[in-house]
């Protein structure tokens, strides 16, 4: 495939239909969004990471529990590679998402005030069959060649550590998790900083540390735990909804690289973990640096955990692909 594009790239949006109200809350189920990755061929940082020969679009959000449920219901009616944790059905930690029925009928549904929140408690192995569905054009129906077995990544029913840590994006790939330099120069890098093309310590476009205030339209501001340290600070939730903190965004446009939930990306870390970047709602301000890399086993799920998708762009203006009907937008009985 080929990845160096000519002319304006734009980005792509998977319409779920969602909205921004006036005070920036949302209407509906945020769009998978994603945003251009240009300036092909940058400099890496001091930290030998951000490199990028090629453009491409990147998550403008985090993957939202609205849009994994959607996954879910498109192929997990029997759920053979487990993409669904029980934990994910907590209303505190977890993303409220829950399942109904009995395996070869299961279906899905989460709660409307956690739609728009990150999902968590997914592996890195479910990361990628994610990406492999978008890459296959969402299709519907059971768990294998088509859907998610087979796309961006070759799985073919891995679940193990070591069979996810064999696993390697192909070259024909159109969705994928992030490499480590995608996601680091989508977070870091500005061509305009000030002295010349460099890099934030920050994915707020900061060499200062987020603060934590939901309300402060200013920016710089992040989900973790740090100064004044108000946990959590959604009101009884975790992670808050992706988004949510104003002109806190990185270069190209995207939000949450900092905080709420730690984020796969393909690294391959002392020969037996996958990468993970950006902090979470549980850690500390220094955990969001460009210099802090983490890792988990590809089999691992945690409430500290999520991922957002990258993608190869078109030359001209991508489709809009439409990514269902707001049904799923099912509150659980009080």
């Amino acid at each position: 495939v080929v990845l160096a594009v000519v002319g304006v790239v734009q980005a792509n949006v998977l319409d779920m239909g969602g909205t921004r109200n006036p005070d920036g809350s949302w209407n509906g189920v945020a769009s998978l969004e994603t945003v251009p990755v240009g300036n092909i061929n940058n400099a890496a940082d001091y930290t030998g990471y951000g490199s990028v020969g090629y453009a491409y679009n990147i998550g403008k959000y985090e993957v939202t529990a609205g849009q994994y449920t959607e996954f879910l219901n498109a192929v997990g009616g029997v759920d053979a590679y487990g993409l669904y944790n029980p934990s994910m059905s907590w209303s505190s930690y977890g993303c409220s998402i829950e399942r109904s029925g009995s395996s070869g009928s299961y279906t899905y549904s989460v709660a409307g005030d956690w739609a728009n929140r990150p999902v968590n408690y997914v592996s890195w192995g479910d990361a990628v069959r994610f990406a492999n569905w978008l890459h296959n054009g969402q299709p519907s129906g059971s768990q294998g060649p088509g859907t998610t077995e087979t796309g961006a990544y070759t799985l073919s029913g891995a679940m193990t550590d070591a069979a996810l840590l064999a696993v390697t994006r192909s070259a024909d790939w159109q969705w994928a998790i992030p490499s480590e330099d995608e996601w680091y120069k989508a977070a870091y890098y500005d061509p305009n900083k000030a002295g010349g093309a460099g890099y934030w310590l920050y994915p707020t476009r900061s060499n200062t540390a987020p603060a934590q205030n939901m309300a402060d339209p200013s920016g710089n501001n992040a989900n973790c735990y740090t100064s004044p340290y108000v946990y959590p600070i959604d009101n009884g939730k975790y992670t808050t909804a992706v988004g949510e903190f104003q002109n806190s965004d990185s270069l190209y446009g995207t939000f949450d690289q900092s905080g709420n939930v730690w984020e796969w990306n393909e690294a391959v870390l002392y020969g037996s973990y996958r990468g993970l970047r950006g902090g979470s709602f549980h850690g500390s301000d220094s955990d969001l640096r460009s210099s802090y890399r983490y890792y988990g086993n590809p089999s691992y799920e945690s409430s500290l955990i999520g991922f957002r998708v990258v993608q190869v762009p078109e030359p001209t203006t991508l489709a809009v692909l439409a990514l269902g009907s707001l049904g799923l937008l099912r509150r659980r009985p009080a």
